[in-house]
């Protein structure tokens, strides 16, 4: 019995570890989507493929989102989350949500307006536009992020 009680010992602290770098790799996103888009899910497959936890909101009023999350309208596009306080609009790829998340800068969030083709979720064969990741704040102030060419 006190062997066990030795094992126990040991195997606790890497349970904690272990739980806490399964926490440390799974971030959770909140996704503000229309039910008749069908883009949206598959940006909602390409973050749980990235270790993010999708809580998934379907909703009518997506414009009614947007304003009160602050997007601005020129950047617009199908769905709307938010993680970690920031607001992430359109199809947005996860490495870049990562590098905000780490790097912490003093923006509202990022935004992919429109719905261009070859971004996550927007997959046509091989067919890739060039898009820009958009940063704003709440003043409305824009930067390209991360831009992305024909690859």
């Amino acid at each position: 019995m006190k062997m066990n009680k030795k094992l126990l010992a040991l195997i606790m602290p890497l349970s904690i570890i272990f739980q806490s770098a399964i926490a440390e790799n799974t971030k959770e996103i909140l996704v503000y989507r229309s039910p008749t888009c069908s883009c949206c899910g598959k940006w909602l497959e390409h973050m749980k493929q990235n270790n993010f936890e999708v809580k998934d909101i379907v909703t009518e009023d997506m414009d009614q989102i947007k304003a009160k999350l602050g997007v601005p309208k020129q950047l617009a596009s199908c769905h709307t989350a938010v993680i970690d306080g920031y607001v992430v609009e359109g199809h947005v790829p996860a490495a870049d949500i990562e590098k905000m998340l780490k790097d912490k800068p003093k923006i509202a969030g990022l935004s992919v307006p429109g719905m261009p083709m070859g971004t996550p979720g927007m997959e046509m064969g091989g067919r890739k536009d060039p898009y820009q990741v958009i940063s704003f704040d709440k003043d409305n102030n824009q930067q390209i992020y991360n831009s992305y060419e024909n690859e």
